[in-house]
């Protein structure tokens, strides 16, 4: 993996970008518009249903409702990579969760089919105890 020099738009920059504006706004279209037929991701939430690997763009829509339902978060990368096959971006994420102030330093990793993203790995620094259903 070389380290991005921000001479240009990346496929990571971009894939970024548009899961930022997931989990800010709410907004998943960005994102979706992306990502392969046979998107999957996964997600490092201590909850029943969450707890494995995940199918599909309805389900990803279901992850920012979740997520917006409790987490009000501005997501700021610091460190992009990239590779043939594979981004990965080390990022702060900052707001409230169920009310209280969150913040925590996360790692995305985007598995890329050509310019698409066929998945993602989320990675998270402190657990996340605090998540609740809504």
């Amino acid at each position: 993996m070389h380290k991005s020099a921000g001479t240009g738009i990346s496929r990571t920059h971009d894939a970024f970008d548009a899961f930022k504006h997931a989990f800010e706004t709410g907004k998943t279209e960005d994102f979706l518009q992306k990502v392969t037929e046979d998107f999957r991701f996964r997600v490092p939430l201590p909850l029943e249903g969450w707890d494995n690997e995940q199918y599909g763009k309805e389900r990803f829509e279901d992850l920012i409702r979740f997520e917006r339902s409790v987490l009000q978060v501005y997501l700021t990368s610091t460190i992009v990579l990239e590779n043939e096959d594979n981004g990965m971006v080390v990022f702060r994420a900052e707001g409230m969760l169920t009310g209280k102030p969150y913040h925590n330093e996360l790692i995305v990793v985007f598995e890329y089919e050509e310019d698409r993203i066929r998945s993602f790995r989320e990675y998270v620094g402190t657990p996340l105890k605090n998540y609740e259903a809504p």
